[in-house]
């Protein structure tokens, strides 16, 4: 080939190349598509808990008075799921599912446990699967429930823009009343919100949004909030410790009341129901309102055991305890 001949075809491979990468963007092949969304969520858990950890699983439930001498045992952790073999060891994580706390009005209420779960990214179906395997917290602890129907499967689960839309099968809407109805939905928006990057939970059954849900015709105008099942906490709700896991030491309690001028107690009591502090916390609103409270309990115990986290107001009338609500928790020396 003679050098004028090579000299014409350089311009010409040029502009073919050119035109080659013009196509590929944005020409008639179209641009590039996007990944499509996937209905596994791959998110970050939220803020580390103030609860790390699950402690050993007490000899029985514990109750107002906690046993302090709680016996682990070696094959099965506190989450009730078998342990695996030391051989295979299994990543796991922890997340919140939310259940009810039996008890009077003003007591009864949800209330975060923790579940030991397989390490994944999908933290939310996940945290979702534990929520609609209740039995091994159940069986632990009498005095928790939950207003989710037996038999009710996550069909699927997707998030975008803090929006996370769940799917249920049928069974979910069926049976109850108002009030175990308004719990399942506040099990789920809590438990779906305590990740940062879900702010509410759009509930769909067999693929289908609801708007009127249940017998009861329990509007739902779109996606919902914590703030929509205000009505289904009891007047001082803790959600950090969870029930029945570690308080640590001091012990850090948080969570948000509606008592009679914002004021009420935090105590702590041992295994054997002896106090061990008893102080006088605030939220930062009260009377009608809802605040949130960060309470500090330091404490002195000679060794590691369940006990009490107890909370209360006094009556306005003579001071008496009302709405005592107990959690059970681990203590630890200092």
């Amino acid at each position: 080939m003679t050098g004028h001949r090579r000299r014409a075809l350089i311009p010409a491979l040029a502009g073919l190349l050119v035109l080659i990468a013009a196509c590929t963007t944005s020409g008639g092949l179209g641009p590039v598509p996007t990944v499509p969304p996937t209905t596994a969520p791959s998110i970050e858990p939220g803020p580390s808990d103030e609860t790390p950890s699950i402690p050993p699983s007490p000899s029985a439930s514990p109750s107002g008075s906690p046993s302090s001498s709680p016996s682990p045992s070696p094959s099965t952790p506190a989450s009730g799921e078998p342990s695996a073999s030391p051989s295979t060891p299994a990543e796991t994580m922890l997340v919140r599912a939310y259940y009810v706390l039996d008890g009077a009005q003003g007591v009864e209420g949800l209330v975060p446990t923790l579940r030991v779960v397989p390490k994944s990214t999908g933290v939310a179906r996940s945290a979702m699967q534990a929520l609609l395997d209740p039995d091994a917290v159940l069986a632990k602890y009498s005095q928790l429930s939950t207003g989710i129907p037996s038999g009710t499967k996550l069909l699927g689960i997707a998030i975008k823009n803090g929006v996370a839309t769940v799917d249920f099968s049928s069974e979910f809407e069926s049976g109850g009343g108002s009030t175990s109805a308004a719990y399942r939905l506040g099990q789920v928006t809590y438990t779906l919100t305590q990740f940062p990057t879900v702010r509410s939970v759009l509930f769909q059954v067999e693929g289908t949004t609801v708007t009127t849900f249940g017998s009861e015709g329990i509007v739902l105008d779109g996606p919902q909030t914590r703030k929509d099942f205000e009505a289904q906490l009891p007047s001082i709700f803790v959600d950090r410790p969870a029930f029945g896991a570690a308080a640590g030491n001091p012990a850090r309690i948080t969570g948000n009341a509606n008592v009679f001028e914002a004021t009420f107690r935090v105590a702590l009591l041992d295994g054997s129901g002896k106090s061990l502090v008893d102080q006088q916390a605030m939220a930062t609103c009260g009377s009608g309102c809802r605040g949130t409270f960060d309470v500090t309990l330091q404490y002195d115990v000679p060794k590691a055991q369940y006990g009490t986290l107890r909370v209360y107001f006094g009556s306005a009338q003579d001071g008496s305890p009302q709405d005592i609500r107990d959690y059970p928790v681990w203590l630890t020396p200092n």
